[in-house]
Formats: C-alpha cells, structure tokens, sequence
C-alpha cells in the first residue's frame, strides 16, 4: 500500500513545497515568471516547474525512470516556449508549415524535443516491462509526445489541465502505469489550488509535463494496438483544435461547463 502511494504524496508534497517557495517571485534562475492570463490578470508560470519537478520527484520514489524524463523532458521544451517563444507561427500546423519553409520556429523545436523525449520515455518504459524496442516503441513515444501537446492545448482556463489530468489518471492508477499515474495526478493536488484561483498557470511547462506523464502511464499499460488507437485519438483531438475551439465546445455543454469551472472563484 504504501508503494502505491508514495509516488503521488511525493509528486503533492514537492510541487506544493516548489509553488509556495516560488510563486511570489519575479525572478528565478535569471528568467522571468510573471505573466498575464486570459483575464488579464497578472499571474506566475511557476507552476509548470513546480509541477514538472513534484511529478519527477513521485516517478522517482517510484523507481520510474521513465517517468521521470517523461516530465522534465517536455518540460524543458515546454520551458524553451514558454520564455523564447514566437508568436508568428500558430499550432501544430503553423509550426510544421514553418519548418516545411526552412524556418525554424521554437514551437518546432519544443514539437521535435518533445517527440525525443516521449520516444526516451516510451523505451524505457519497454526496456523496465521486458518487452524490448521496436515499432511498438515508436507508437509509444508518439503517443506520449501526442498526450504532451493536448495537455498544452486544454491549458487555456485555470484548473483545466490539471482536472484533465486526474481525471484520466484515476483509471491508471492499478496495474502498470500506477507510478507514472500517481505522480501526475499528486503533483496536480499540490499546484491545483492557487491554479484553480487564477494566481497562477501551467503554462507550457507544466502542462506538457503533465500531458506527457499522463501519456507514459497509458503507454506501459497498452500493448501496440492499444497504443496506436491511444495515438490516432490523440492526434484526431489535436487536428480537430485546429478548427474548433475547445473552450466553445466546453461552454456549450452543460456538464463539461459546470466540471470545467467547478473550483474556480464565481
């Protein structure tokens, strides 16, 4: 029992510590955290590392390596968006067309990093269950990769990502994938309250850590087809982003509305 929960009292008990020791200053490790929300309401991304940080800590109470880089990784890449990033390319489909072009944007660069690392992840994960690398591997890291960009594009109201995250989390938590599953939904506990009040937010840090952590728990407990129906869901959600809003979609559904602001100060 205590196994079991270890990793998500770690993931909670760092990311909360991380929040409460970062999140009133402007500065850290010489870049900047302040930012303003879609309420225009002055906010911390501090979050993202808090949160990036507690899911590492959990995966290694854990003895998950995987899941470990599964969180720092596209947190890195998410970090390289989040303080360098240019707004001139839009979407999975602006940044792609842009390197098609020869430009190189640094949503290309997190899109490539972020795929790496989800293919990392994805063979440890193999490697630790005994199943050996192969096509299997690369459906796997694709689909972490994937799972990291819909918890980016889910993190545009407060609480959204996180919620997400402990909702499918839940399911995962028996079996294999329980460690990685634990420790993105722990860290989600310790960042959900101040997030949740709009003080603070993911920002692409964070919300693809998240993502992909949540992603590496589905990964270890699906076989190849499993993994690539997970992969062709994914990729369907994040081309239909494209066109349709999320948000729009959320407001004018009942139940998704009230889940969606359940939390948040009326």
């Amino acid at each position: 029992m205590i196994r079991r929960i270890l990793p998500g009292v770690v993931a909670g008990a760092t990311a909360a510590a991380l929040m409460a020791w970062g999140r009133d200053r402007r500065r850290i490790g010489g870049l900047t955290w302040r930012r303003v929300n879609h309420a225009g309401r002055p906010v911390t991304l501090w979050e993202g590392p808090a949160y990036a940080i507690g899911a590492a800590a959990g995966a290694a109470a854990g003895g998950s390596p995987a899941a470990a880089l599964a969180s720092l990784g596209s947190a890195a890449f998410g970090a390289l968006d989040d303080h360098a990033g240019d707004s001139d390319s839009k979407g999975l489909r602006g940044h792609l067309g842009a390197l098609a072009h020869g430009e190189v944007t640094t949503g290309a660069v997190k899109i490539l990093g972020i795929g790496a690392s989800g293919l990392l992840a994805a063979a440890a994960a193999d490697r630790a269950a005994g199943r050996g690398l192969g096509a299997h591997t690369v459906v796997g890291g694709a689909t972490i990769a994937a799972a990291a960009n819909l918890g980016n594009l889910l993190d545009l109201r407060p609480g959204r990502t996180l919620k997400v995250a402990l909702l499918t989390g839940a399911p995962l938590l028996g079996g294999a994938g329980a460690t990685a599953s634990a420790s993105a939904m722990g860290a989600a506990v310790g960042t959900v309250v101040p997030d949740l009040r709009g003080e603070s937010m993911l920002g692409d840090t964070g919300a693809n850590a998240a993502g992909a952590v949540i992603g590496l728990a589905a990964v270890e407990r699906l076989e190849t087809r499993g993994r690539l129906i997970c992969l062709i869901l994914l990729t369907g959600l994040t081309v239909t982003s494209e066109k349709v809003s999320f948000t729009r979609v959320i407001e004018s559904t009942p139940v998704l509305r009230e889940l969606d602001r359940w939390g948040r100060p009326r």
